[in-house]
């Protein structure tokens, strides 16, 4: 690559968390992934080991901090700790899915801020910069003294769904809960059709009862847009209950489909049609079904890691 501003090569890297994306992130930026092998000792403990030089290069390293979450983020410090050791020139995480970002703040007495504790980390390992897409609040930026660059998905979903929905006449977006409002609108706005608010309450981490509707979904084909799906409690609640007002098709969406414990058998038993989801977190054999399907966030990264080597502006790519 010639005439670049950053005075170094470009080079991308992977650790174990999600390969195929890593792979075809790279394909899309035009370069093979660098060699490298990420493993662990027999106690369990990670063993890493970089196959060729980084030497004053501009080095990706592509890593969600998926389940097994520990895991896969000491992968990455580990991996930023090699490469800086190693004399890379500019170390940037390419982080799809950012673990650790629900507890944001102190909502009790003595609650940790995990979010801020893992931007520590990455900054002390030797990140020079994070890539990231659609944190699960916005202001986690804040907390890096690096820059971030915080992609978001709706570009993707809005294309597939301007697709999906000619006839818009009876669709209309529905926010699963408050805090996916502004995504929600934001759909809502592009596409010209109206909009609803799941409104519930919280009781404990991974448990929500559905309160209220507010807006009319009868007679309608809704579709729900969330950040993250985890437990799939929140978004299949609010499907049945949308079911129940009058709703004559059930379609939802998220970025990050982390789908652990018993998500996947109610995303089966509930009345959603369809689910899409971006493929920032792996889905194994094992949590496929008929209602999934996955769009690929490979294009929008590559993009991304492209622009930020030549010294272009990331901020397009939000259009």
């Amino acid at each position: 690559m010639n005439n670049e501003p950053y005075n170094g090569n470009i080079k991308i890297f992977s650790c174990n968390s999600n390969l195929e994306l890593s792979r075809a992130i790279a394909k899309n930026v035009g370069v093979e992934l660098g060699s490298s092998e990420v493993s662990k000792f027999s106690d369990g403990e990670i063993s890493m080991r970089i196959d060729e030089t980084v030497r004053e290069s501009d080095v990706f390293i592509v890593q969600s901090t998926c389940p097994p979450v520990n895991d896969n983020l000491m992968e990455l410090l580990i991996m930023i700790d090699a490469m800086k050791r190693a004399s890379a020139g500019r170390i940037t995480a390419v982080i799809p899915y950012y673990g650790y970002a629900r507890q944001d703040r102190k909502s009790r007495s003595r609650d940790p801020i995990s979010a801020k504790l893992v931007a520590n980390l990455l900054t002390t390992a030797g990140a020079n910069r994070v890539l990231t897409m659609d944190l699960h609040c916005t202001q986690i930026q804040g907390f890096f003294d690096i820059p971030v660059d915080n992609l978001v998905g709706m570009p993707l979903l809005y294309k597939y769904y301007k697709d999906r929905f000619k006839d818009k006449s009876d669709l209309i977006i529905v926010s699963p809960d408050l805090g996916s409002v502004t995504r929600s609108r934001s759909l809502a706005e592009k596409m010209d059709v109206p909009m609803a608010i799941v409104d519930k309450r919280r009781q404990k981490a991974n448990v929500s009862e559905v309160m209220n509707i507010i807006g009319s979904v009868e007679g309608k084909k809704v579709l729900m847009i969330d950040d993250m799906i985890d437990t799939a409690g929140s978004i299949t609640n609010a499907a049945n209950a949308l079911t129940k007002a009058g709703a004559t098709e059930v379609y939802a969406a998220c970025t990050h489909g982390v789908l652990s414990g018993p998500a996947l058998e109610r995303i089966e038993s509930s009345t959603i049609k369809e689910l899409i989801m971006l493929d920032t977190v792996p889905l194994p054999d094992n949590k496929k079904c008929d209602k999934i399907k996955m769009l690929t966030v490979a294009e929008i990264f590559a993009e991304g890691i492209k622009n930020i080597h030549y010294g272009k502006s990331v901020s397009k790519l939000f259009e």
